[in-house]
C-alpha cells in the first residue's frame, strides 16, 4: 500500500492502514487540511468548493467522502459529477468558486486515486500553499462548522457542454474548416471521463466518422492508462487497418494527449504541444514555455517565428507560473500536455484537440506529413539508484563545475545544454535516484549522452 503526500495533492492506493493508503480517514483529513487552507486564504464569509472526478472505481466512495467533509468545514459544494481536470478547472473559474478537488490519480492504475487540489482561479496550488495544506493535515489543526453553519450541496452536470462551449468559442479553432475536411478519428479514452466529454466534442467539432475504443467510464481500465506507446498496441493496431486521419488518446483525467498518425505509427507526445504551438504561432506571434525535460523543438519552432521560448522547472505550477511572467501565448510539458492561456492556465486535451485538428485541416498534409517538417529528436530516460547516504546537491554541483563550459541551467536539478544535445538530471524527492533525460537527433546519440554524463555521476558518487 502506498501513500504520496506531496505539494499537489495526496495520492495513493485503495485499501490499507491510515497513514500507509488512500484510506477513508486519509481523505478526510486532507480534505479538511485544503479546506482550512481555503477559508483562510478567502476573503468570503463562506466558501464554494468545486468537486469533480474521473471513472475510477473507487470514485463514488471518493468523492462522497470529499464532499461531506468540505460541508462539515462548512463549504457549500458543487458537485460536477464525471468530469475531466480541465473541465473542473473551468468550472471553478465559472462558478467563481474558491477553490476545487479534482479526484483523480492521473495516469496511475485503477488500484490509485488521489486528490487534486485547486486555488480560486483554477490552477493548481502553489508550493508554500501546498505545504500549507500539508503542514495543517499533520497537526490535524481542523475547525469543523456547527451544525447552523454546515454547508450546502448541489449537482450540475452541465459543465462538460460548458466546457465544449468554450473551446467552440476559441478563436484559432476553426470549425468550418474541421467540419470540410471530413476527418476519420479514432479514440481511445481508457474507460474514464474522456469516454464522456470526447465523443461530444467530436460531434461539436463536426467530424461524424468516430471509431471509439475503451470509451465506457467503467473504471476498469482496459490497458495501462499512461498514453505511452508501449501501452497503446490495440489503437495502433486498429489505425493501421487504414481509412483514420488521427488517432487520439488520453489519460483518464483528460489533461495529457496522445496522438497516433494515419500510418499507425506515434506521431509522439512530445510533439503534440510542439504541432499546435506551430499553429497558434503561425497565427498569433507569442512566446512559448515548456518544462526543462521537454522536447527542443518547441524551442526550434518558436524562434522559426522569431519568438522566445523559456524553460521552466518540472511541474504545471512551475510551467504556468513561467508562462504568466513571459507572457506565454502556448506553452505545456513534454507529457502531451497542452496549455493555452485563451482558454485558461490548465493542460487541456480538449484544447490540444481542437487546436490540432485546426491545424491538420489548413495545411492538408496527412499526420505523417505533418510531423516530418518539425525538427527530428529523439529523448532517453534513464535513472541512477543511490544509496539514502549519498549527497545528491553535492553531486549535482560538481556535475555543474564539470560541465562548466556548456550552457547550464539549475532552477530544477541540472541540465547541461550542448550545441545538438542536452541531459537534464533531477533527483527525486521520494527516493534516493537521479532521474536522468537526454535529447538527441537519434535515440543513440540520446542514450549514450546521457549514460556518459551517468558515468560521470557514478565516479563523483563513490
Amino acid at each position: 500500500m502506498t501513500l504520496i503526500k506531496s505539494i499537489s495533492g495526496i495520492r495513493g492506493t485503495i485499501g490499507g492502514n491510515v497513514g500507509d493508503a488512500l484510506t477513508p480517514l486519509d481523505i478526510v483529513k486532507f480534505t479538511s487540511a485544503y479546506a482550512t487552507l481555503i477559508r483562510r486564504n478567502s476573503k468570503e464569509q463562506k466558501c464554494k468548493i468545486v468537486v469533480g472526478r474521473d471513472a475510477r472505481i473507487s470514485g463514488e466512495m471518493v468523492k462522497n467522502i470529499v464532499c461531506g467533509s468540505l460541508m462539515g468545514m462548512g463549504c457549500d459544494v458543487v458537485n460536477i459529477g464525471l468530469a475531466s481536470t480541465p473541465t473542473t478547472e473551468l468550472a471553478v473559474q465559472m462558478e467563481n468558486a474558491q477553490g476545487g478537488i479534482i479526484i483523480t490519480a492521473s495516469h496511475n492504475p485503477k488500484q490509485w486515486n488521489a486528490l487534486k487540489l485547486l486555488n480560486q482561479d483554477g490552477e493548481f496550488l502553489n508550493k508554500e500553499e501546498g505545504n500549507e495544506v500539508l503542514d495543517i493535515a499533520a497537526r490535524e489543526d481542523f475547525d469543523y462548522a456547527e451544525v447552523d453553519n454546515l454547508g450546502s450541496y448541489r449537482e450540475d452536470d452541465t459543465y462538460n457542454d460548458k466546457h465544449i462551449n468554450s473551446v467552440l468559442a476559441l478563436k484559432l479553432v476553426d470549425v468550418e474548416a474541421i467540419r470540410k475536411a471530413n476527418f476519420k478519428v479514432a479514440i481511445d479514452c481508457v474507460n474514464s471521463v474522456g469516454g464522456i466529454i470526447l465523443p461530444e466534442l467530436f460531434k461539436r467539432l463536426g467530424v461524424n466518422r468516430v471509431e471509439k475504443l475503451y470509451c465506457e467510464p467503467t473504471g476498469n481500465f482496459q490497458h495501462n492508462p499512461e498514453p505511452l506507446e508501449k501501452n497503446l498496441g490495440d489503437i495502433m493496431s486498429l489505425v493501421r487497418k487504414g481509412g483514420v486521419d488521427v488517432a487520439f488518446v488520453v489519460d483518464p483525467d483528460v489533461d495529457r494527449l496522445a496522438m497516433i498518425s494515419e500510418d499507425g505509427t506515434m506521431f509522439g507526445e512530445e510533439y503534440t504541444l510542439v504541432s499546435v504551438a506551430d499553429y497558434v504561432l503561425k497565427h498569433t506571434p507569442g512566446n512559448t514555455v515548456s518544462n526543462l525535460s521537454s522536447t527542443r523543438a518547441l524551442r526550434d519552432v518558436t524562434r522559426k517565428y522569431g519568438m522566445e521560448y523559456n524553460a521552466a522547472a518540472v511541474g504545471e505550477v512551475n510551467v504556468v507560473t513561467k508562462m504568466k511572467e513571459t507572457n506565454a501565448i502556448i506553452g505545456g510539458e513534454g507529457n502531451g500536455g497542452v496549455i493555452y492561456p485563451a482558454s485558461h492556465y490548465g493542460r487541456d486535451a480538449l484544447v490540444g484537440i481542437a487546436l490540432f485538428l485546426s491545424h491538420l485541416a489548413h495545411e492538408g498534409k496527412k499526420m505523417s506529413e505533418l510531423k516530418k517538417g518539425y525538427p527530428e529528436y529523439a529523448i532517453a530516460k534513464n535513472r541512477i539508484d543511490l544509496t539514502p547516504e549519498t549527497d545528491v546537491d553535492a553531486i549535482l554541483l560538481k556535475v555543474k563545475e564539470i560541465y562548466k563550459d556548456e550552457e547550464i541551467n539549475d532552477i530544477d536539478g541540472v541540465k547541461i545544454d550542448f550545441p545538438d544535445k542536452w541531459v537534464h538530471l533531477r533527483k527525486s524527492n521520494t527516493e534516493p535516484i537521479i532521474r536522468v533525460y537526454s535529447e538527441a537527433k537519434s535515440m543513440e546519440i540520446a542514450d549514450e549522452i546521457g549514460k556518459k554524463v551517468m558515468d560521470v555521476v557514478y565516479s563523483l558518487a563513490k
